[in-house]
């Protein structure tokens, strides 16, 4: 691919301007065939005479660019005419060039790069192909700069100067392969809501909206008018504009005007926002010259859901533009902030999730691949993939973890066995890492983790949660063990060696870590403490926690004839903390599982519909518009919990809604049924909710499932597609297995 082209960078004396690579060449006789195949180290728009030659924005994406970087291909026939044509790569620093991550440093590449490919195929069966070389001229142009974090500058003013010929770039380049995953596009248009006038006089817009994106203004303003607008997620409790949960991120834009009409939005960059203050800018400005345009990739909606409970609804579109903000390209742990990173530990717990509210095959394809190539020969990864050179991230349990969970999830949701084989030896080398790491074989004792990540039972304000670390990662050991072996039988592959090792990793974890049934403190065999203390925390582990017990019951860690006994402590410890959760984000994914699993699905009901701190409905209360990274990321008396980590659009907490879909609708694949070619159905209704209904699109149909109470009477329908099989399972009833169909059950509810 592009293997006659030279990738080529401008001269230095362009400074930091973005460059605009520009070729014309002349054209005669009709054309039948014209393709582009452009790639960049940076962000870069690709036009013929001035038109987009895609919908595509922030192309190339992110992948790990110290191996690969995509390349995208334009149909650009449309777009060339008999004579002069001109094409233009223009590039800004995007992921490649900024500096990525809270420290500030570039990881990939120093300076901007291109590289193209023309082919033009004529009428008459003659061809002409144009490649990037010293042939293209290099251009300053109206954006004056172009980082990140730190947002655009644009001068519409600026003169366009041809700085000079481009030079070859003779530096190491990464292989360039074509799109893998889905392109970057604009999708919703979200109106301006309101001008606000905060306590300080600033002038703020709020879109109602918290999203990734960025705005798009229309305005005619005076020649070297400037609009400069700064980004921000709430208000603080005076209703002044905050963004020192930003950090580093300056997340500016500004426009000078030119004096004619104009349509402004960034070419390079996106934001996380729901207002915008206006910095500079015209007296006049009217509010409907201001839209909001969400980014994110180009994924097909695929899930449904509604009930008759408002606040549920909202939450729901909550996971959802948590779902958009955060998968633009990469699924990030949030939009706004100085990081933006593709954290393993937020994907693994939401993918299951995520594959069912859009079609992710093509986006997760594109990331696994990127979590191989950067798996180190051990077997271990660090917390984020794309891994960063020059901001290196603990190998942590239930992060790194994606790299079993992430492939056997995305195989269930679209039973893509090719896509699950591709991933299988990684799957492999992180149980090999795991059986390797550690003085213990058969567990995982030491490490560096990130534990019950802001599990709320170590404390308010804390980082970690209360769980031992050596319980979440040999848990995990397990778990992720047990889907190597899945995976194996589902691929006809030899997993003997995994099944050993699975229960040797089973045997070592309940004499290790319980007795008796319940969970006990881990002592070691050095005679070591029974309480790890994290002293930049003081954080004393508890030998029984919700986490501890929610991972124990869902991992299967028990015996059965521990179960009951098991449940009734982790109702217990919820009760005690007035019908509320504890967990982080390793035990909140579970917590709701692990009741019903075992008897208690209103215990589970109650933890959804619960409205204090913790629970997925304050946030809702306090007018969330997506998930929130910490449970109490604004208090009660509109305080926050920090300035140094608070995200109001991340996605981790919506991982919930694979418990309403799979238990609330009752929707569930099996190992054999991958893809919804067989389907279990068995829905837990709540008299609170009133009605549920919704379902999926999946590959083979439409799959459905609602019930509605009338009084003492419920109406479950329930559709599955032709050419598949359900099994039915109504409360107090035996399973009834049925084809392709919608069925209808009228029954008496109390």
């Amino acid at each position: 691919m592009l293997e006659q082209a030279k990738w080529i960078m401008a001269p230095a004396s362009i400074g930091t301007v973005p460059p605009e690579f520009t070729k014309t060449v002349t054209l005669h006789g009709k054309v039948k065939k014209a393709i582009a195949e452009v790639s960049a180290l940076g962000n870069f728009e690709f036009t013929v005479n001035g038109a987009r030659a895609g919908e595509d924005v922030l192309s190339p994406g992110w992948t790990s660019y110290s191996h690969r970087v995509q390349a995208e291909s334009y149909d650009i026939t449309r777009l060339l005419k008999d004579g002069e044509n001109t094409f233009s790569i223009y590039v800004g620093n995007g992921w490649a060039v900024s500096d990525i991550g809270y420290r500030k440093t570039k990881n990939f590449v120093d300076h901007i790069s291109a590289i193209a490919e023309i082919r033009v195929t004529f009428a008459d069966g003659h061809t002409e192909t144009f490649v990037t070389d010293e042939s293209f001229s290099v251009w300053s142009g109206i954006v004056r700069a172009s980082e990140l974090y730190d947002g655009e500058e644009v001068d519409l003013t600026a003169a366009h100067e041809c700085i000079g010929a481009a030079v070859i770039d003779t530096a190491k380049k990464p292989q360039i392969i074509p799109r893998v995953g889905e392109i970057v596009k604009e999708h919703e248009r979200v109106a301006a809501k309101e001008f606000i006038l905060t306590p300080k006089g600033e002038r703020v817009i709020d879109f109602g909206q918290n999203l990734a994106g960025y705005p798009e203004i229309r305005i005619k303003g005076k020649r070297g008018e400037r609009i400069s607008l700064s980004c921000a997620e709430v208000l603080d409790k005076d209703g002044n504009f905050y963004t020192e949960n930003y950090r580093f991120a300056k997340s500016k834009l500004t426009f000078t005007l030119d004096g004619e009409y104009d349509i402004l939005k960034p070419k390079f960059d996106f934001f996380g926002y729901r207002y915008l203050r206006l910095d500079e800018a015209p007296e006049d400005i009217d509010l409907s010259a201001f839209t909001s345009i969400a980014v994110y990739s180009d994924m097909k909606r695929t899930g449904f859901f509604s009930c008759g409970e408002e606040k549920i609804n909202r939450l729901y579109q909550n996971i959802l533009w948590g779902q958009r903000s955060n998968f633009v390209d990469v699924p990030t742990d949030c939009p706004q902030r100085d990081e933006r990173l593709g954290w393993l530990g937020d994907a693994q717990v939401f993918c299951r999730t995520a594959s069912i509210n859009y079609d992710t095959e093509r986006f997760y394809r594109k990331w696994l691949g990127d979590m191989a190539l950067d798996q180190k020969p051990d077997g271990a990864l660090e917390g984020v993939v794309p891994s960063l050179k020059n901001l290196p991230i603990r190998v942590s349990a239930a992060w790194a973890d994606a790299a079993t969970v992430c492939p056997f999830e995305v195989y269930l949701a679209f039973g893509n066995r090719e896509l699950l084989a591709e991933h299988f030896p990684m799957m492999k080398k992180w149980v090999d890492y795991m059986h390797a790491a550690g003085p213990e074989e058969f567990l995982w004792i030491g490490g560096e983790h990130f534990g019950d990540w802001l599990g709320m039972d170590a404390g308010f304000g804390t980082h970690m949660g209360a769980t031992q670390p050596d319980l979440i990662a040999s848990a995990f050991f397990a778990y992720s063990t047990e889907l190597v072996v899945r995976a194996g039988h589902i691929l006809g592959e030899d997993v003997t060696a995994y099944e050993a090792l699975y229960r040797k990793v089973r045997a070592a974890f309940r004499a290790a870590f319980m007795k008796d049934g319940m969970p006990v403190m881990y002592t070691g065999n050095a005679g070591k403490e029974k309480a790890r203390v994290i002293e930049e925390e003081g954080i004393k582990f508890e030998a029984v926690t919700q986490t501890t017990l929610a991972l124990i019951l869902k991992f299967r860690l028990c015996e059965e004839n521990e179960r009951e006994k098991l449940t009734t402590k982790l109702v217990e410890m919820i009760h005690d903390f007035d019908d509320r959760m504890t967990t982080g984000f390793v035990g909140t994914p579970y917590i709701l599982h692990a009741l019903t699993e075992n008897g208690r699905t209103d215990v589970a009901y109650n933890l959804l519909f619960a409205e204090g701190v913790p629970s997925w409905l304050f946030s809702v209360e306090h007018g969330a518009t997506t998930m929130w990274e910490h449970w109490d990321g604004i208090r009660e008396d509109g305080t926050f919990w920090s300035s140094g980590m608070n995200s109001y659009n991340h996605y981790a907490y919506g991982a919930v809604y694979d418990w309403i879909y799979g238990v609330v609708l009752g929707i569930t694949v099996p190992d054999d049924g991958a893809g919804y070619k067989k389907i279990c159905v068995a829905p837990h209704p709540d008299r609170r909710l009133g009605f549920a209904e919704g379902g999926i699109e999946s590959r083979h149909g439409r799959v459905s499932s609602s019930w509605h109470i009338f009084g003492d009477e419920i109406r479950y329908e329930i559709s599955v597609p032709n050419g598949t099989e359900a099994e039915i399972t109504l409360p107090g009833e035996a399973p009834v297995r049925v084809g392709g169909g919608t069925y209808l059950f009228v029954r008496p509810f109390h």
